[in-house]
């Protein structure tokens, strides 16, 4: 199942999303949900609209935090392994999500911005020190996003928080895929383009720590509320970004997240 949220005669919904068969994308559909996934039961209204009849936005805004993840796949990383050996973990605000086609804002003070196309796991309930065999439980469904980072803005002592905190710096979508089990979701290629040109490509395959590490590790550090995102790192690098381009990130089975990129 696709859970996309998006807007319609300016009232925001949430909706399965159904694709048509031949991908040409003339019969793909959105069908209105009642109620709010993350906080109950939800059924179909029975209203039921063209995908291009609708904005779609963010496919969740997170109630508390993005978390993210740094250092995480080989080759092509920036920042070499902890030394310790556990997931490198940084948090990054709410306020940092954007949806497709919205713009991402290059900061005046930088002049190396960065995208990083990864693998985005949404979380579906309230969860503490989850083992491993019950993460499956805690997940949601997993979408696109594209942890866009300030490079020349990482300092000594504060390697991410800066450099990843921006608004705009954290486009998730363009739905969320519910039906992926942590095998399948651990095996997805993913493109990042700009202009169309390929720039980074890679599989979540070669994450060091996986999809049910990461959850459970994080979820010893900090209790997860439904909602939450965490971020599982870059598979295929990092690519400059510069104002007047356009930004795809594709991962396999999921989708495409299309968001220009602008000066302030």
């Amino acid at each position: 199942m696709r859970i996309a949220r998006y807007s319609f005669n300016d009232q925001i919904h949430y909706g399965v999303v159904d694709l048509s068969i031949d991908g040409n994308g003339d019969s793909d559909t959105v069908s209105e949900l009642e109620g709010d996934p993350f906080a109950g039961p939800v059924r179909l209204s029975g209203v039921r609209h063209e995908l291009t009849a609708v904005r779609l936005l963010a496919p969740v805004l997170p109630r508390s935090k993005v978390v993210g993840i740094a250092a995480n796949s080989v080759p092509g990383q920036d920042e070499p392994p902890l030394a310790s050996g556990l997931p490198a973990v940084f948090l990054k605000p709410n306020t940092s999500v954007i949806g497709p086609g919205e713009p991402i804002v290059v900061p005046t003070m930088s002049q190396d911005t960065a995208l990083e196309g990864e693998l985005a796991i949404v979380i579906g309930r309230i969860c503490r020190s989850v083992p491993l065999e019950r993460v499956p439980e805690v997940i949601f469904g997993y979408t696109v996003t594209n942890d866009v980072t300030a490079r020349d803005l990482i300092v000594d002592g504060v390697p991410w928080g800066v450099a990843k905190s921006w608004d705009s710096f954290t486009p998730l979508g363009p739905w969320i895929v519910t039906h992926l089990s942590i095998e399948e979701a651990s095996g997805l290629r993913v493109i990042s383009s700009i202009d169309g040109q390929a720039v980074t490509t890679g599989r979540t395959s070669g994450l060091i720590h996986g999809i049910a590490e990461l959850v459970s590790f994080v979820s010893e550090v900090m209790t997860l509320l439904p909602g939450d995102i965490i971020l599982t790192g870059a598979v295929g690098g990092a690519a400059s970004i510069q104002p007047g381009t356009t930004l795809e990130i594709q991962v396999e089975e999921i989708g495409t997240l299309v968001n220009p990129v602008v000066a302030p």
